[in-house]
Parts: structure tokens; sequence; C-alpha cells
């Protein structure tokens, strides 16, 4: 059974910085890719940034710049580096992998203060 475990979330001000992790349970070489989500109140799920199992990456418009996606394989783990974050950042960020299927974490919160 494959578990994502989200880290790092919190509450920050407006412009600040913060590294979201996911640890998965097992390999995530095992994963075509893995990215993150998030989801205001009120809002639908909405991807923020992915990377494939080759290193490509994406991003939202809206995050594009300001965020980086990374991986290291050796620790099974997804990173999410944040930087100059606004308040319209704030969501519960979930960790998203892909194989055959989908896998989720349980979210962290990022509340950005303005």
């Amino acid at each position: 059974q494959v578990q994502l475990v989200e880290s790092g979330g919190g509450l920050v001000q407006a412009g600040g910085s913060l590294r979201l992790s996911c640890a998965a349970s097992g390999s995530i070489l095992w994963f075509s890719g893995m990215g993150w989500y998030r989801q205001a109140p009120g809002k639908q799920r909405e991807l923020v940034a992915r990377i494939t199992s080759g290193g490509s990456t994406n991003y939202a418009d809206s995050v594009k710049g300001r965020f980086t996606i990374s991986r290291d394989n050796a620790k099974n783990t997804v990173y999410l580096q944040m930087n100059s974050l606004k308040s319209e950042d704030t969501a519960v960020y979930y960790c998203n992998a892909y194989k055959f299927g989908e896998y989720w974490g349980q979210g962290t919160q990022v509340t950005v203060s303005s």
C-alpha cells in the first residue's frame, strides 16, 4: 500500500517562504510522476506543480517563477519550495503520485497572512 506523507506547512507572512516535503513509503522511481495540488476553501483542487520520473516539470501559471518542485530519489521524497508567497496561495496542499492510478497524501495546510 502506497503512503504519501506531507510536512512543512504552516503560517507565513506574505513574501515569505516555505518548503513542503512529501515522503513516500517506497521508491518514488516506481511512479510515472509526482506532483503537488492545492485546494482553497470553496474552490476546486488544482495542480500546482508536477515532476515526471525523467525530471520534466510543469507549473501552474500562478506559481511560475515562485515555486520549484524537486525530488530526492535516495530519500523517496518530493519537495515544493515556495517563495514570494501571496495570500492567494493559502490552501491545503496535497502530494500526488501516479502510475496506473493516483495516490494522495492527507494534505498540509499553508496559510499566508497579508
